[in-house]
């Protein structure tokens, strides 16, 4: 753990709602994902959380925040946000739509207001790793955080390990 953090657009939000949370920085890998996060945290991938941005077949963007372990059903998520399909969005376009480099991405701090879908088990956790707007930095929090600050919506979307 690090007290030496960056002060990004997600820790700002974070602190002007008052979200306790603990910042923590480790080398960031091109690619590594949330194993790699996990692993330098030591911490089991199931709590570190992806901040995904995908869009719709109208091509409006939302968020999806899925556990580190599990990949995003799509036709689950299409199916809880009422939308004919949702796809991830290509690199370059979720950078402009979030703000944040991928491998960065917070759901704090979005450059626009995005809706946020959470996946339903992350809300029974007690503590969740997740980005702090920076590669190679996590914030941990408490999961209602996230419905609290973001108005995260919980759908069932997310496929078995």
């Amino acid at each position: 753990m690090s007290l030496d953090y960056p002060v990004t657009a997600a820790v700002r939000v974070l602190r002007q709602h008052g979200v306790p949370f603990t910042p923590v920085t480790y080398p960031y890998v091109d690619r590594g994902g949330t194993a790699h996060s996990a692993e330098m945290l030591g911490v089991d991938e199931h709590v570190v959380v992806k901040t995904l941005i995908f869009e719709d077949e109208t091509a409006k963007p939302l968020v999806i925040l899925q556990h580190g372990d599990r990949a995003v059903a799509t036709k689950a998520v299409a199916a809880a946000i009422g939308a004919r399909l949702v796809r991830p969005c290509a690199p370059e376009l979720a950078q402009r739509h979030s703000g944040y480099l991928v491998g960065g991405t917070s759901p704090f701090g979005l450059k626009k207001a995005l809706p946020v879908y959470v996946e339903r088990s992350i809300l029974a956790l007690p503590q969740i790793y997740l980005n702090g707007g920076k590669r190679g930095f996590l914030v941990a929090i408490a999961p209602r955080e996230l419905v609290r600050v973001l108005d995260a919506k919980p759908i069932d979307a997310s496929t078995e390990p």
